[in-house]
């Protein structure tokens, strides 16, 4: 049977506890958003197909728990990923410090091909933000990635950001086509184990 979509992508999305990531991906996978979630045990994903350039894209997106007790799990998982989402809380100083750490992991269990973005999330609670936005692009210009501020809660920049990183990964996937025209390989593993578990609330925007 033909397969429903031309290539399939993997997202990662990584950060401390709390800043938004599983809002965002639902967000972003179902234009919904819930005031609460149960918080990620291990790893679990969404799915969303897209239309670029004329091609299916079925994007797949992986959410973890974000805790140290986890790291054993992040540093597996960042395994064939094309795209790397590192999401910091703007109302959350600590967040943001603790970006360069986790820019540090991707960096040494990803790919070196990996495209990579910085999402300022929860930017509707402007009223009680702790960073600003000129730090978070300084940041990224410094890093040389992308960089977006975005609200889950109420859908600001959300598809803009991944559509933009979709994008990205597409052209250098396009790059980096084989002489025969055919985009090479990409083994990805999905394992069911502690995919769906989850435990504790974990309140997000």
């Amino acid at each position: 049977m033909a397969r429903a979509y031309d290539f399939l992508y993997k997202i990662v999305v990584i950060g401390d506890p709390g800043v938004g990531k599983t809002c965002v991906i639902f967000r972003f996978s179902e234009d919904v958003f819930h005031t609460t979630f149960l918080s990620v045990i291990g790893i679990d994903f969404k799915f969303r197909t897209i239309e670029l350039d004329g091609k299916k894209i079925k994007v797949q997106i992986w959410d973890t728990a974000g805790q140290e007790r986890f790291k054993a799990i992040n540093t597996t998982y960042y395994r064939g990923a094309q795209g790397i989402m590192v999401l910091y809380d703007i109302t959350n100083q600590n967040s943001f410090v603790n970006m360069r750490k986790w820019i540090r992991e991707s960096e040494e269990h990803g790919s070196a091909d990996a495209e990579k973005m910085i999402l300022g999330n929860k930017c509707d609670m402007d009223e009680t933000r702790a960073v600003s936005q000129e730090k978070g692009e300084q940041l990224a210009k410094e890093l040389g990635i992308k960089f977006f501020e975005t609200s889950a809660k109420v859908a600001i920049n959300v598809e803009e950001a991944f559509m933009t990183l979709v994008r990205d990964i597409k052209s250098k996937m396009d790059r980096n086509m084989d002489a025969k025209g055919q985009q090479k390989p990409e083994v990805i593993k999905v394992t069911k184990k502690n995919s769906h578990k989850k435990s504790c609330l974990n309140f997000c925007t």
